[in-house]
Parts: structure tokens; C-alpha cells; sequence
């Protein structure tokens, strides 16, 4: 058993992140595992210093799309890409690594999108996922994180009663958070701090939202129930900039 620092971080484009001071809090957080999402990269398309580290891409089949990046200082024992199933695939939205005590799986959701169009395919993701995890939670505890691309409850966002319906905040993506939930998981955050409201990770670059803290948390760290009496913090990094959404950091004894 460690202390273990985890962080992750939809960047919305790992090139323009790194623009804007990426490196300054990859370095300074200096964390044990950092899992990205929404890198948008193909491989070698960017170089960067992460000595220490060791690095894991999963890239989308559509460039400029998606993806997923994890760095760790412990080699893991093996790493596997995706969930094993082909209509999922091909977008690099999954990452997972293996510790001799834990998994840990970095991880973007599909958004729904617009008019709720790809609710189809969410719902599908969602369940293929569940039985993913938790299958891997029979071997031992899971550590999954990312953009989950869903407020789970009315105190996840400013503004409940005119976003219900819309893409991360209709009763369907909900619900299969719940789901997860049920299915042997912990929101780290919410274990911690079940009724602080005003909590955002992500915001619209629309209508100065972040300015007025406009926002939505819909960046997680999901645990098996197993270990979550070992959860000590959960930070989210509201001053740190350079994306649409701010980093999360879980502190874990593991």
C-alpha cells in the first residue's frame, strides 16, 4: 500500500494545451498517474519532456479526434487498449494499466451530442463499460477516471432546470451513472463531499461562463467500494488553465 497522487485532464487538444502552460502544471503537480483526454493527436505529432514517466497513447481511427493519453512513474505489469470490443474501438477513448494492487483506467466518454443524437450509442458504451469494469473489479480494486461527459445530480451544474434533457444532463446518461455507481463504485468526489454545490470542471467558452463559474462537473474519479475508505482528497483545479476544463486530482492510499 502507497500514497498515490492521480490526476486527469481534458485538455481539448493536448498541441494548444501545451501552448498555454501545460508542462508548467504537468511538472509541478507531479503526480503518480496523470491520464489525459481529448488529446486530438495522431502518433508523432508532438513531442514532449515527461522524463520519469511512463507513456501510453490511445489515438482515434478520425484525426484531430479524441483520444487518450496516460503517464505513470510506475511501469504497470501490462496495459490494454479499449475494452476488447470493435464497435468501440476505434476512437481511443480508453486506456487501461494494471498495478500489482489496482487498475487504473483513464477514460472519455462519448458525448451525446446535440438534439441528444448519439444517445443510442451512449447507452451501449455505457453498459459495454460497466461490464468492463466491473469485470475487471472481480480480479481486483478499479481506479477509472476521466471526462464521463455527465452531471450526475442537480448540484453538478449552475444551472439544473434549463439544461434537463440536454446532452450530459438527460435522465438517460444519468442514469447509467447510477448504474456504474450500483455496480460496485464510488465518485471519489462525492464520497468526500456530498453537498458542496459550485464544484465545475467544465465550462462553455461561450457567454464568459467560466469567468461567472457557469459550470458542470463532468470530470471524475469513479472507485471500487472496495477501497474507497482510502480516498484522503480530491482537489479540483479551478485556477489552473489552458482547456475548456480544469484538472482533477484524487489523493488515494492504494
Amino acid at each position: 500500500m502507497k500514497d498515490l497522487k492521480l490526476v486527469s485532464w481534458n485538455v481539448n487538444g493536448l498541441r494548444a494545451a501545451v501552448g498555454k502552460g501545460f508542462m508548467d502544471f504537468f511538472r509541478s503537480v507531479d503526480a503518480d498517474i496523470f491520464a489525459l483526454q481529448e488529446t486530438k493527436l495522431q502518433e508523432g505529432q508532438i513531442e514532449l519532456d515527461t522524463a520519469g514517466y511512463y507513456d501510453y497513447w490511445n489515438y482515434a481511427d478520425k484525426k484531430g479526434y479524441s483520444g487518450t493519453a496516460v503517464f505513470t512513474k510506475e511501469k504497470p505489469l501490462s496495459v490494454f487498449f479499449g475494452m476488447g470490443i470493435d464497435e468501440h474501438d476505434h476512437e481511443g477513448r480508453l486506456i487501461t494499466l494494471e498495478f500489482e494492487n489496482f487498475y487504473f483506467i483513464g477514460g472519455y466518454v462519448p458525448n451525446a451530442q446535440n438534439e441528444l443524437k448519439r444517445i443510442d450509442y451512449r447507452m451501449s458504451w455505457e453498459d459495454d463499460f460497466r461490464a468492463y469494469a466491473a469485470g475487471l473489479a472481480k480480479k481486483k480494486p478499479v481506479v477509472f477516471c476521466g471526462d464521463l461527459n455527465v452531471a450526475h445530480e442537480e448540484i453538478d451544474l449552475k444551472n439544473p432546470k434549463t439544461n434537463r434533457g440536454n446532452a450530459g444532463f438527460s435522465d438517460e446518461e444519468r442514469g447509467k451513472f447510477t448504474e456504474l455507481l450500483n455496480a460496485g463504485f464510488t465518485d471519489a468526489f462525492r464520497y468526500l463531499y456530498p453537498d458542496k454545490a459550485g464544484a465545475y470542471t467544465w465550462w462553455s467558452y461561450r457567454m464568459n461562463a467560466r469567468a461567472k463559474d457557469v459550470g458542470w462537473r463532468i470530470d471524475y474519479f469513479v472507485v471500487s467500494d472496495s477501497v474507497k475508505e482510502n480516498i484522503k482528497e480530491f482537489i479540483i483545479h479551478k485556477d489552473v488553465f489552458g482547456s475548456d476544463h480544469c484538472p482533477v486530482e484524487l489523493d488515494i492510499t492504494l
